[in-house]
């Protein structure tokens, strides 16, 4: 393919004029003005439109975002007793189904969720209100016994949680994530200019992923992560991160996953200092999931393994144990999230190389919550300016569907700090936009020699701003810019 007259956002580099850009074999072999077409070679007119390479969202559970579509929306829901009529409401439509529902945030609500608010309902349907941060799951005791759990009139929280998630079909029997489906929701991402995902979805395997792309889930990249639970198929296959799953090299494998520790709305994220107020009792700092024995016990089994690993950590202390932990181990990979930490903590992160994956949405979502849990420490939150200034390899991404599978919206939070009409949160935490667009292609800067060709077209350069307001608002919207998307030369998207 022959791609003519195209202009190259400057991601990281300024290249002058139109160019045109030849594609051999799935990779960018010539970049040049005026080349040559080549016997049969596809031609393609980019009209004088913005080149780029394609956008990477670097943290999704892929599977739980397809169904999410399906799902009770109660976002929106402002305490216990909102939630639970919007479950009647649900009921009253569609009586003979159970009720999935996603989105709430009970941190701010003036009532606690129980078991019983939902046994109240006159429903044999099973209820599963899974929290907006998917840390917790609000269940009827129905669906404690469909699942297995035990009775309790409490949510199920993390890592109970996690484990019942994948149980999760013998509540919703057929549970809408077929390779169909998977497809859908490529192809939303694709119209968005992506190109790629790194799936941290909780249940499923390397034969899961494999049957799935064999089924035609195939139209975008993905990097497949494994937790504790699925290591040992991982090693027993001999995969270490970046081997292709079927021969594919679009289809690969990723990290070990770890979630060290919760979320700050279950106030469960290890903090060096207490909660300021709902704090769970005992554990007014929250708490770690694994002893640091096991958490260096886990890394270095990846080691061994050739695997990288991806270390959840959202609170400052959980941050402190897991660099300690990569000390320790000499693993490879990243932090997921870097809620909270210290300037100190990010300077350990340059020094050892380990990678910050972060997803700048939830500082919109967690800004108020922020101030009300963890007074004082707000100005440590998200810190992608202390980070990008000390050298920290910085990636970004959406963890849909706790904030939408949308690469513009985690760019302009970057940029701007703000969802609202309010001032930035912290501005001297922003970045540019070419930093943020540059964390989000996976690496690649300007469109070159030797790239992969996963390329997006755009038809307005997105770094045509002041990165002020101004240009945060209009980079939330630029997936309506997006002209064509190519995964490996070919084409996964293109606007009618």
């Amino acid at each position: 393919m022959l791609l003519r007259n195209a202009r190259l956002v400057a991601v990281t580099e300024h290249v002058p004029g139109p160019v045109d850009v030849r594609v051999e074999d799935g990779r960018v072999v010539e970049v040049g003005p005026g080349l040559s077409a080549r016997g049969s070679e596809t031609s393609y007119d980019a009209g004088g439109g913005w080149l780029m390479p394609g956008l990477w969202d670097q943290h999704v559970h892929l599977g739980q975002w397809t169904l999410a579509s399906a799902r009770l929306d109660l976002g929106p829901a402002r305490s216990s007793a909102d939630a639970v009529a919007r479950v009647r409401e649900r009921l009253e439509q569609w009586p003979d189904l159970p009720v999935i529902g996603w989105g709430h945030r009970p941190t701010a609500w003036p009532d606690n969720p129980t078991v019983s608010d939902l046994d109240a309902i006159a429903t044999d349907q099973p209820i599963v209100l899974i929290a907006g941060d998917g840390h917790h799951g609000w269940l009827n005791t129905i669906a404690l016994h469909m699942l297995a759990l035990p009775i309790r009139d409490s949510v199920v929280t993390e890592a109970e949680w996690f484990q019942a998630y994948g149980r999760l079909a013998a509540v919703v029997g057929s549970d809408g994530t077929a390779p169909e489906a998977y497809r859908r929701s490529m192809e939303a991402a694709a119209a968005q200019g992506v190109v790629g995902v790194v799936d941290l979805e909780f249940s499923g395997g390397v034969a899961d992923w494999a049957a799935r792309w064999a089924g035609g889930a195939d139209l975008i990249r993905v990097r497949h992560a494994c937790y504790a639970d699925g290591l040992d198929d991982v090693l027993a296959r001999g995969l270490r991160s970046g081997d292709p799953l079927d021969g594919d090299p679009r289809l690969t494998m990723g990290p070990l996953k770890i979630i060290s520790d919760g979320s700050l709305n279950t106030r469960t994220a290890w903090c060096c200092e207490p909660y300021a107020e709902k704090a769970v009792p005992g554990f007014e700092e929250g708490q770690p999931n694994q002893t640091p024995a096991e958490l260096r016990e886990l890394l270095a089994r990846a080691v061994a393994g050739g695997l990288e690993v991806a270390v959840h950590a959202i609170g400052d202390r959980a941050v402190t144990e897991a660099l300690a932990a990569f000390a320790d181990t000499g693993a490879r990979g990243g932090i997921e999230h870097v809620q909270l930490t210290t300037r100190g903590d990010v300077r350990r992160m340059a020094a050892l190389g380990v990678r910050a994956s972060v997803q700048p949405a939830h500082l919109i979502d967690d800004r108020d919550v922020t101030d009300r849990l963890w007074p004082g420490r707000a100005e440590r939150c998200f810190p992608l300016r202390w980070m990008l200034d000390d050298g920290v390899d910085v990636v970004l991404g959406s963890d849909a569907p706790v904030s939408p599978l949308d690469p513009w919206l985690a760019i302009a939070a970057a940029v701007h700090r703000s969802g609202d009409d309010r001032e930035p949160w912290h501005p001297e935490q922003s970045i540019t936009a070419r930093e943020a667009l540059a964390a989000s292609t996976d690496g690649w800067g300007t469109v070159a020699v030797g790239h992969p060709a996963d390329l997006v077209l755009l038809d307005a350069d997105p770094l045509a701003g002041a990165s002020d307001r101004a240009h945060g608002l209009a980079l939330r919207d630029f997936a309506d810019h997006v002209v064509t998307t190519w995964v490996a030369g070919e084409t996964a998207y293109e606007r009618d």
